[in-house]
């Protein structure tokens, strides 16, 4: 037994994690299938048909099968050219291995902000930033468009605008897998995409990402340089340095696994935010993510804002009585542009303020996971509602 904020006593039946993973069973096949054939060690059959499948899904050319989202961000650094000092934007609201990969490489960021309809890269902050850069002569290398949450960019907006200016788009879909824009999956919306693995994503395969595009010579590249970049020749050779990003075969097996749960793993997430829109939305100073009409959300998570003034609470309180009563709860993304470690970048703020500041203040993600019951949903919005105005 615990005591909430408020002072009420009830019960607790054990912790609710924001986004654990959700195995479906047929995955330890798949790994007793690498163990009896002796495929443990890195590639493997597992990560050939993982490529293949992931591809198919997308409905790209070619995929490459990595040991984090954050590698095949990387990879694209690399094969879009980014390099010492250059110039590249990416939306501020997001993770910092959005881009960390890319400032490692020397390269020099500029955020965007968000637009309310989608919380997403405001397309027209992009399109001023990319004005000022052009009429200075230095346009960014590439964009970083990412998909919060699992809701999608406004791509077209945002792609005609880089295709004016010359600039590719690097789509970061880490937590979009299984969403879609206009009915295109995620992932194939730019000239690279990649999907996180990780184990609180939508699917897992415990760690692993994966590299996406249309441009089968530029994965083969991707390939090359993600095993030690070893030249053709009987005796290990090497006429550039490359990494050690490739995904294991058994892991490769648990993705296979779990990419046949994605359509169930995507509607019982979209199942939770039903609920919790109908418990919630009706609430004073409650506001939910939105899903404009052009998208289709994988809704990875619930995100929500909780504005002070009309509710009576914050989202940091809220977030309080919920670890209260041993339920895991996150703020929003700490925007890009507010981090310590990149003070001084530049920022576009949307045409009306900082939205992606705003977010953060008010904003709030809750226990979303696929296999999150209808009993633990209800402690999770009775803990909620106990901390509203009436």
């Amino acid at each position: 037994m615990r005591l909430d904020l408020a002072g009420e006593v009830f019960r607790i039946a054990g912790r609710i994690y924001l986004s654990s993973p959700h195995m479906g069973g047929e995955e330890i096949e798949y790994v007793k299938e690498a163990f009896d054939t002796n495929w443990v060690a890195p590639l493997g059959p597992h990560v050939e048909a993982f490529e293949r499948e992931c591809a198919r899904f997308a409905g790209v050319r070619a995929a490459l099968a990595l040991y984090s989202g954050t590698a095949a961000a990387h990879l694209a650094g690399v094969l879009m050219g980014l390099g010492q000092g250059d110039s590249f934007f990416c939306s501020s609201l997001t993770f910092v291995a959005s881009l960390a990969p890319l400032v490692q490489r020397g390269a020099v960021p500029t955020f965007i902000d968000s637009e309310p309809e989608s919380w997403n890269m405001s397309p027209s902050a992009l399109e001023r930033a990319l004005g000022d850069a052009a009429k200075r002569g230095v346009p960014p290398r590439l964009v970083v468009a990412v998909n919060l949450y699992g809701q999608p960019c406004d791509m077209d907006r945002i792609a005609p605008l880089c295709y004016e200016y010359g600039v590719p788009v690097l789509e970061d879909a880490a937590e979009s897998l299984g969403a879609a824009y206009r009915g295109r999956q995620t992932g194939s919306l730019g000239e690279f995409g990649f999907y996180s693995f990780n184990g609180n994503k939508i699917i897992t395969t415990s760690g692993g990402g994966m590299l996406l595009s249309d441009d089968e010579e530029a994965i083969a590249r991707a390939r090359f340089l993600s095993t030690q970049a070893r030249d053709k020749a009987p005796w290990y050779q090497h006429s550039e340095l490359g990494y050690n990003f490739r995904m294991s075969n058994v892991l490769a097996g648990i993705g296979r696994a779990q990419l046949k749960l994605l359509s169930s793993r995507v509607a019982a997430r979209r199942a939770v935010f039903g609920r919790y829109f109908q418990a919630l939305s009706g609430r004073p100073g409650v506001s939910f993510m939105p899903e404009p009409e052009w998208s289709f959300s994988n809704r990875w998570l619930t995100a929500l804002t909780i504005d002070e003034g009309a509710s009576g609470t914050t989202n940091l309180r809220v977030m309080e009585a919920l670890e209260a009563c041993d339920i895991e709860s996150r703020p929003v993304w700490k925007p890009m542009h507010l981090q310590p470690v990149f003070a001084g970048a530049k920022y576009y703020p949307h045409d009306s303020g900082d939205v992606s500041a705003s977010l953060f203040g008010n904003g709030l993600c809750i226990p979303s996971g696929s296999n999150l019951s209808v009993d633990e949903q209800s402690r999770v919005t009775e803990t909620i509602l106990r901390q509203l105005k009436g």
